[in-house]
């Protein structure tokens, strides 16, 4: 299905030899036997017969290309686990130790050298128009989920495929998931949404009202490679300001409509995924859902963690296999608490999520909201020890003297006894200890370091204040509130104007004598290190 409205492309590289460990185009079928290294990593576990630019026709007759990886000398047909985006269908991972991979994997997805013993096939797919992959890259989109239900039907029909297919990944593999998953293919049973947003206006790109694309410009630099271009999600934003746009529409999943099984993982730290994955859990329509809350960084968790591999192997196994291994005595909610100065506390259970949140209190205070990091805070000290976790919400009453619109950035922070404002680890300490780091000597770590893919500074929540407008009938709770950013309503300048922030999940615990502290800002307040450096943030 071809988009709903015109869109606009903006030009990416043409895939090259070594880049993102791109290779040289072509079917080919060979045996790596057990102990191959090419990439001078992880050796592989056992043989396995991997099958390279294996082209699939879709049904406007495009033909995107895989890489598959199955067991070399399976006795029993195997399911088939997708990994699907437009990053490349080999890649080594980002800021991982290269013991730790074996270099089969797409960047975000499953490591096949983890998971084919297991008794699985991986198929890493090149999205349409990544890689040599025909047409243009779309973003999430139903283009991009059409291709993966005509992929996922092709694949459940090869010979040695027992018929189920899986999804796995995260980031916008996980995304892609989701987005795939409501249309219902057949052949898909289960799907495993590793950090997955679900609505682009909303939770990435006009996040509060406020248009940010640095992200994503870095991705396209870095990471995306095809023939044709990729969406400019820059130029769309001005062509289509609105989210009730058909283009924007076309971008937010319809996540009711998944009935499948689903384990749905998230953290805290992520700067773009914790909602998205969060609302997957009420609004998928099924009983047979796991949301876990994980302590770390994405990228470690998915790859580092030896018991999140044998999880998600468990869960396939159970659902693609029709194994009886006792995934259902599986706690139905995981969450974590952060304790910034230590590592977290996790696979905490409880009954239910979101977790409701304590009272909050008022005050009156003022702030420069045209400087980095001037603001106005709020802080509570705890006399006990006490834990918080579930989604807050900041109800702030405002006003600026010579503006009609006002950023508002609501920041919460964790305070050590002293009120020094603390930053949490997204990784474990003990992974760092060889290059000296720890919690009593990050004052020693150059700002240029400090960046949100290694360090969490707190929840955050966005908002426009000409955007304030809210429809409590699709919020999916009373302190996360669904703004339709259907139209544009100013305020007087020197008018006070009410607004309800909605901020992403938290879940962190304090020692008595610490604090949590509010904080308001008028711009982006997180962590500005080398890793967002070479990207402005676009307003």
């Amino acid at each position: 299905m071809p988009p709903p409205v015109r869109v606009a492309f903006q030009s990416i590289d043409p895939p090259s030899i070594g880049r993102n460990n791109y290779q040289q185009f072509g079917f080919r079928e060979e045996v790596l036997e057990k102990g191959w290294n090419g990439y001078k990593s992880k050796p592989i576990p056992c043989d396995i017969h991997a099958s390279h630019d294996v082209g699939i026709k879709v049904r406007d007759g495009s033909t995107l290309y895989c890489d598959i990886y199955r067991p070399a000398n399976a006795v029993r047909q195997v399911p088939v686990i997708v990994a699907w985006s437009l990053f490349g269908k080999k890649y080594n991972g980002i800021s991982i130790p290269n013991e730790v991979l074996s270099g089969l994997e797409k960047f975000e997805g499953p490591d096949p050298a983890e998971i084919v013993p297991r008794g699985f096939a991986i198929v890493n797919v090149d999205a349409r128009g990544s890689g040599d992959s025909e047409g243009f890259v779309g973003i999430m989109e139903s283009q991009e989920a059409e291709d993966g239900y005509d992929v996922i039907e092709a694949l459940a029909k090869i010979p040695w495929c027992n018929g189920s297919v899986g999804l796995a990944g995260n980031s916008h593999l996980a995304i892609a998931q989701r987005f795939t998953a409501a249309l219902q293919p057949p052949s898909l049973k289960a799907i495993a949404p590793w950090e997955a947003c679900g609505d682009l206006y909303r939770e990435q790109f006009v996040r509060g009202g406020i248009f940010d694309s640095g992200l994503f410009n870095f991705i396209v630099k870095h990471n995306i490679q095809g023939h044709g271009g990729v969406e400019d999600f820059h130029e769309m934003h001005q062509r289509y300001p609105k989210a009730d746009s058909a283009y924007w529409k076309d971008k937010r999943q319809n996540i009711s409509n998944i009935k499948i099984t689903v384990y749905i993982i998230a953290s805290y730290t992520s700067s773009v995924h914790i909602m998205g994955s969060i609302r997957g859990y009420p609004e998928v329509d099924t009983p047979h859902k796991w949301p876990r809350i994980c302590p770390w960084q994405e990228w470690y968790d998915i790859w580092n963690c030896k018991q999140s591999a044998n999880e998600l192997a468990s869960f396939f196994d159970r659902f693609l296999n029709g194994t009886q291994n006792e995934w259902e005595n599986t706690p139905r909610v995981r969450t974590t608490y952060l304790r910034f100065s230590d590592d977290p506390i996790f696979n905490v259970e409880e009954d239910d999520y979101p977790i409701p949140p304590p009272p909050s209190e008022t005050a009156v205070v003022s702030y420069n909201s045209e400087k980095y990091l001037e603001c106005a805070s709020f802080t509570y000290t705890f006399l006990n020890k006490a834990r918080l976790a579930g989604l807050p919400k900041a109800v702030v009453y405002m006003s600026c003297p010579d503006s009609n619109d006002m950023d508002v950035y609501v920041l919460l922070r964790k305070a050590d006894r002293t009120g020094k404002a603390l930053v949490n680890l997204n990784i474990p300490w003990s992974s760092m200890a060889d290059q000296g780091a720890s919690p009593d000597r990050i004052e020693e770590i150059t700002p240029q370091c400090m960046n949100t893919l290694m360090f969490h500074v707190g929840s955050l929540g966005i908002l426009r204040a000409s955007r304030r407008n809210i429809d409590p009938s699709r919020s999916i709770h009373e302190n996360y509130p669904f703004h339709p950013h259907d139209r544009d309503e100013y305020v007087t300048p020197g008018a006070v104007v009410k607004l309800e922030i909605g901020i992403w999940a938290m879940g962190v615990e304090y020692e008595a004598g610490e604090g949590i502290r509010a904080e308001v800002h008028g711009n982006r307040p997180l962590l500005r290190g080398d890793f967002e450096k070479e990207n402005e943030f676009e307003a």
